[in-house]
């Protein structure tokens, strides 16, 4: 017999948690099936199940046996796809949801690009810095930013942004301009609603790890709005230099203590399923990955 199809009935009778239970999956006799799963134990030589008239559980080999055919199944679906797209045409809908601000400053400008590249495709394009569903809500593929990616998503990173803490040289000019992050304790701070640990701000820095408690005068759920507060003098910010890096380049905001680093986030592309992702998306998630292959927001060589 065919050592794939024994593999694949066999990983089909666990799944489904009976010979009876795999025959819709694959359109086959119950006689069938267990042909093919005795065949495969007489093989390898091994019990793979253990078979009751009310239940089927595996045996430690058969344990061990299932995980590793899945894997190879898994990858013989995935070379096939891999191959076959070679030879079509990506086309269709791919509905992404993307964060607000780094949607606007950074996504916007690209995809007239992509829709001249690939035709074909159809965007339908959501904003907003909540943490969607992909599955329940429907859409091929988010982009995240976050310090660690989401365990039961699949995910490519695309880029990475550090937090930046600044302030406008007009607020620096009535303000003494903090020389260790403890010194924020004395400033007025314009805070992001939802950096992870709100009020704590962690540093690293030539004496270790420092965690400071600030007190906002002013929170906001969008990072734009707390850089356009702190560019009218209104307050020291930490965003991300997505959002502030040209602003520091033409001297609109000043970095602060420049050797104390804050966090860095992984800019992600984050979708459902790695098997049989669809050509379309594929191409999405390549042309973003090349797009940000240089963040054009980076101010490391500037630090």
């Amino acid at each position: 017999m065919d050592r794939s199809q024994e593999m694949a009935v066999f990983v089909a009778v666990v799944d489904a948690g009976s010979f009876v239970g795999a025959i819709d999956t694959l359109r086959m006799s119950k006689a069938a099936v267990s042909r093919y799963v005795e065949s495969l134990e007489q093989r390898i030589g091994v019990r793979l199940l253990h078979r009751t008239t009310r239940r089927l559980s595996l045996t430690e080999e058969g344990r061990l046996f299932y995980q590793r055919a899945r894997e190879i199944l898994e990858a013989m679906d995935n070379a096939e796809a891999e191959v076959s797209s070679r030879t079509q045409v990506p086309g269709g809908l791919v509905r992404v949801n993307v964060p607000l601000s780094f949607g606007v400053s950074h996504l916007a400008p690209l995809w007239g690009d992509f829709m001249a590249a690939w035709p074909q495709i159809d965007l339908d394009i959501t904003l907003n810095d909540r943490v969607v569903d992909l599955v329940d809500e429907g859409y091929d593929l988010a982009v995240r930013i976050s310090t660690l990616p989401d365990s039961s998503m699949v995910c490519r990173k695309l880029a990475s942004t550090a937090m930046v803490v600044c302030a406008s040289p007009g607020y620096l000019a009535r303000h003494e301009a903090p020389r260790h992050p403890r010194d924020l304790a004395a400033h007025r701070v314009l805070a992001y609603t939802h950096l992870s640990g709100r009020d704590e701000w962690h540093f690293h820095g030539p004496d270790g790890k420092v965690l400071v408690r600030t007190e906002a005068r002013v929170y906001s759920n969008n990072g734009d709005t707390c850089r356009a507060i702190a560019l009218r003098d209104g307050g020291v910010i930490l965003q991300p230099d997505f959002m502030i890096g040209e602003d520091v380049k033409a001297g609109r905001l000043i970095r602060l203590m420049p050797e104390y680093r804050s966090i860095e986030l992984g800019i992600y592309a984050v979708y459902p399923s790695r098997k049989q992702l669809p050509l379309k998306v594929r191409c999405l998630i390549d042309f973003l990955s090349d797009a940000f292959r240089v963040p054009p927001w980076d101010l490391r060589p500037e630090a």
